[in-house]
Parts: C-alpha cells; structure tokens; sequence
C-alpha cells in the first residue's frame, strides 16, 4: 500500500509547541533605553545600563482535588532539585497509592520491588526500580521499561509493571537524569545521546545479573521513550530479544518542524541559554486521558515535569527524532507497536509508517479504536487490560518458559563465564 501522509503527521509531545518554532520569537524588552541627542561640544557622560535577564519562572501547579492545603502545599514548591522530588514524592505516596484506578485498585499482591540509587558515568545518582514475580513463579523473562517526557517510572507504571510482573517477568524501570526521583535539573535533557547511553549502560547492567542470565531480554517505550527505545536498539541492534512501543514518538511531523533557518537560530539560542523555559506547554492531560475520572488523577503525579519545555531539551528532542527518522529501515528487533487510533500527541500514522520501515521480520501493530494516547493509563478499564493482555501475549509468544527461572540458571549456547 502506497502511503501518503508526510501532511497529515502529528509530532509528538513536540507537536504542542513546534508551531510556535515557525513563527517569530517575540522578545518582550526588559529595558527601555531612551536615545538623548546631547550637543557635539559636551563630553557624553557614562551612564550605567543594568544588564538585561532571562527570568525563567516555574509554572504554578494547579491544585489538586482531594488533598489538604498542606499537601498542596508541598506538590507546589520547586521541583528543580532532586531532593525536593524525592521529598514530595515521599508525602505523597500513600495518598497515591488509595487512587480510585485500575492499576492501583486491582493491583496483584505479593510483587516483590526493590528500589535503589546508582551513580551513573558522570556522577548523576540514577533512581531505578524492579517488580519481581511471587516467589515460586517461574521467571520467563526480563523486561525494561523507558518512560515519556516529564514522566516517572514510580506513578502510573506502578501498577503496569505489576500486572505484567505477576505474568512471571522481571520488570525493570528508572528515571532519566533530570526526571522523577534522579539527579539533574528537571525538565533538562542536554544531550539525548548521553541519555540514551544512560539507559543503554544501566539495563546492560540489569541483563548481566545472575538470576537473569539465559532469560530472553525485552525493552519497552512509551512516548518519549519510545524514542529512547529506538535509539538504544538502533545503537546495540542484537542487545534486546524483543522491542515493544506504545505510541512512540520516532517523528516530528513535516508540517510544524521549523525551517532550517530558524532551527539555526534555536541550536544557537540553545548553547547560549539552554536552560531557558521559551517554548509554551499546553496540559497534555486532556488529549492524552480519554477517561475524564482517570484524567483527574494524572494530577497526583506530583514529580512529573509539566513547565515550559527548556530551550536545550526541545532541540535535543528535534534532533533525535530527526535521527530516528532517517534509521527507521535499520529496526530490525522482533517489534510490536501499539497506539491509540484517536492519539493526537503522537500520531498513530507515524506509528504506521514505522511499522512499513523497519526491516524486522517479525513486527506487529496494534491500533486501539478511538484509544487516546494513554491507552496504558487514561483508557476505561477494560482497555486497559486488553492493551496489558496483548503485551503479556507477546511475551510469551517471544519467549521460552524452559530457558529459565530465578531458581534455575541455564546457560547460552556459549557457556556461562
């Protein structure tokens, strides 16, 4: 089937502010300085000009229902600094925990987790998490998860990654620096690359454990991190015995991509500032939640970065999917990619066109009608488990339940070290 659809491509998270890229910055001046035209004969006297700056303020966060004015209080402080994250995710997570939502409510009992800090190449402490199967079920695989922007891995995905880890796999998340419970300015990405690395070395490490060796190793993406995802595979294309997407942001749509002049002058503005909050962030919430209910609860999601996007993370987002873009024949992992079909962050078109790219042999593409982009998280119950079924399927179909368990070690082909 011949495509068609280079116009009708949505972006991603992106797509919400590209459009101001193609439009002239409006500079609002901090200072007025009047021209004084003095006689030639009188010296000019120096006058001291105040330097003009960049004011990068926080958003305030609206309030959340349900909660005291102390709670409030604490989700609305400045959230720039890991310590306060950890701090008010701390406060908050028994009262998350009580959310009226599927993932929490009907959360399998007896998953072991474990959280803990590790430093990554530059010094960065790195949170990470895992949900293990009841003891006694058989492990049938290892599976790492890569969130979207803004996101954490200690909220919605909670209650995914026990669902799945209940179906006897090993599931493995973390916070990217500079997002949820991880070191580094929130919000900040200064080089995409340097974060993917990040994953890269972190789930090299979680595959290499001893319980885990023998076992088939997945990767799932979500949004932003589908992006992730791509990029980590695209970089180490034998490192993951299946790729899993969920609305994966892999390109920026033709139509609200910035010329080429004007994406100069934001890599140029991006060196100069790029920590800057210039790009306005419209709440994703109501395009991204098709259950009105569940979208109310996206609110208690009090970590997640939901400012301005920051000069340097949306170039480093533009470039990236720019990248991707032109590697998709490259994707040659056992691939599924599922997507709301009403998704108007990430297109589902372009979820398309990567499924006819990518080279895998054996790649499947699930399309949700009427599903937002949340189909994980915003979707009525019963969608939500189906889209948690038809991963759990795919898994299974991927992977052996006699190459190994927590118990039992099994050697590769090549011998154990």
């Amino acid at each position: 089937m011949e495509l068609s659809m280079s116009s009708r491509f949505r972006s991603s998270e992106l797509h919400l502010f590209c459009r101001a890229l193609g439009t002239p910055l409006k500079v609002r001046p901090y200072h007025h300085l009047p021209i004084i035209l003095r006689p030639k004969l009188k010296p000019t006297p120096i006058v001291s000009v105040p330097k003009t700056r960049v004011l990068i303020t926080a958003k305030k966060r609206s309030s959340i229902e349900g909660v005291s004015e102390e709670m409030n209080a604490i989700a609305s402080q400045s959230l720039d600094s890991a310590s306060a994250r950890r701090r008010v995710r701390s406060a908050f997570l028994d009262v998350q925990q009580q959310l009226d939502h599927c993932l929490f409510k009907i959360a399998p009992t007896g998953i072991r987790t474990e959280e803990w800090y590790e430093k990554n190449s530059r010094g960065l402490e790195i949170f990470s998490k895992c949900w293990l199967p009841k003891p006694g079920i058989r492990t049938k695989g290892s599976l790492c998860f890569c969130h979207g922007y803004g996101d954490t891995c200690t909220f919605f995905f909670e209650g995914i990654a026990k669902q799945i880890a209940a179906s006897g796999y090993a599931v493995y998340a973390l916070d990217y620096p500079g997002f949820g419970l991880s070191d580094g300015l929130h919000g900040y990405i200064s080089s995409f690359d340097e974060l993917v690395d990040d994953v890269i070395d972190h789930y090299t490490k979680i595959k290499g454990r001893p319980e885990l060796r023998g076992l088939p190793h997945f990767i799932l993406g979500q949004s932003m991190g589908g992006a992730v995802t791509l990029k980590a595979h695209l970089k180490e294309p034998s490192g993951w015995d299946g790729v899993i997407l969920v609305a994966p942001m892999c390109k920026i749509a033709e139509d609200v991509t910035p010329p080429p002049a004007v994406l100069k002058v934001l890599t140029l503005l991006s060196k100069a500032m790029p920590k800057a909050k210039l790009f306005p962030q419209k709440d994703l919430a109501e395009l991204a939640f098709r259950d009105s209910r569940k979208r109310k609860m996206a609110a208690y999601n009090v970590i997640s970065y939901n400012d301005q996007m920051r000069l340097r993370t949306a170039v480093e987002l533009l470039e990236a999917t720019s990248d991707i873009e032109m590697q998709l024949e490259k994707v040659s992992s056992p691939l599924l990619i599922l997507h709301g079909a009403a998704d108007k962050v990430t297109d589902p078109l372009v979820s398309q066109f990567l499924y006819e790219k990518a080279s895998s042999k054996d790649k499947t593409l699930k399309l949700y009608e009427e599903g937002y982009h949340c189909i994980l998280e915003g979707e009525p119950d019963d969608r939500i488990f189906t889209v948690l079924r038809d991963i759990i399927a795919w898994l299974d179909s991927h992977c052996s339940l006699n190459r190994g368990s927590l118990n039992i070690k099994v050697p590769s082909s090549g011998g154990e070290n």
